[in-house]
């Protein structure tokens, strides 16, 4: 498991990271003039003429552009940069080393954890476990298979429409699919900015398809897919999304879907039985 996933992480990153960095790098060095490309709106150089919103961020973007500060500028010097780039290396490093470590001691946790349940039950509480575990890990597949849909349809859209780096865009779409109930608002506030630097109408368009696209993946696709992985309805997932995210915020629209794929497992293995036997 360790091999294969490290095998997967470095290809991940062979293919992903190359364009990524250089379209991320072709859209920050283009900034200054997509910026000026606003004014072509009357509504906007007019208030661009009376508060010099466009004019003060082109000056700047220019200036930490043009003579390639920008990093050292956003990170605190070159000091900053490193010690940056070091504690993100270090932390990407250690939540796969947890993570993997997590993963292959998971039986070993559960069987201990098994010891504290009476040998008669122990085998019934064992299979209700590996089954919870199986819903959950189906969860967070589930999660990335949506994050994926998403990257893929903003990045073909982005592709339509014209706009600069639609690879290294996909991949923010895709990151910002993964944060639960404001990862499609971050994404989409990116999504829209970077359009209407081409136009009002192509901003315009991107909002409204990336609008109309979170629709679809949040009353067909996540139901569909929820359904298939975690055998949950679909009314329930959209339900107990709503549940989680007014109890709990961020963290309960996160554990909602499991925890009701969870529940509706241990009633249909152990409540319902046993009112059918009663």
């Amino acid at each position: 498991i360790f091999v294969a996933v490290i095998v997967f992480v470095g290809l991940f990153a062979a293919l992903v990271v190359p364009p990524l960095i250089s379209q991320g790098t072709h859209l920050i060095q283009a900034a200054p003039s997509l910026l000026e490309n606003l004014k072509n709106n009357t509504t906007i150089a007019n208030l661009n003429d009376n508060y010099g919103i466009i004019d003060t961020l082109q000056k700047k973007l220019s200036s930490v552009t043009s003579d390639g500060t920008l990093l050292i500028s956003a990170f605190g010097g070159v000091i900053g940069v490193g010690k940056s780039v070091l504690s993100g290396t270090f932390t990407a490093l250690t939540i796969i080393v947890l993570t993997l470590y997590f993963i292959t001691s998971l039986p070993q946790a559960t069987e201990l954890g098994l010891k504290l349940v009476p040998a008669s039950r122990r085998p019934r509480i064992a299979a209700l476990a590996d089954a919870v575990i199986a819903r959950v890990g189906a969860f967070v597949g589930s999660q990335i298979l949506v994050s994926f849909f998403a990257s893929i349809f903003m990045t073909l859209l982005a592709f339509i429409l014209g706009l600069p780096s639609p690879i290294a865009i996909g991949i923010i779409i895709f990151i910002c699919g993964l944060v639960p109930l404001i990862g499609h608002f971050i994404g989409s506030a990116v999504y829209t900015i970077i359009a209407l630097t081409q136009s009002v109408t192509i901003g315009a368009a991107a909002f409204i398809g990336y609008v109309v696209y979170v629709q679809v993946e949040n009353y067909v696709i996540t139901p569909k897919i929820m359904k298939r992985t975690l055998a949950v309805p679909g009314a329930v997932t959209i339900i107990s999304a709503m549940i989680g995210t007014s109890l709990l915020g961020l963290v309960g629209g996160l554990l909602a879907v499991p925890v009701a794929a969870s529940i509706i497992l241990i009633l249909e293995e152990v409540v319902f039985p046993r009112a059918e036997k009663s």
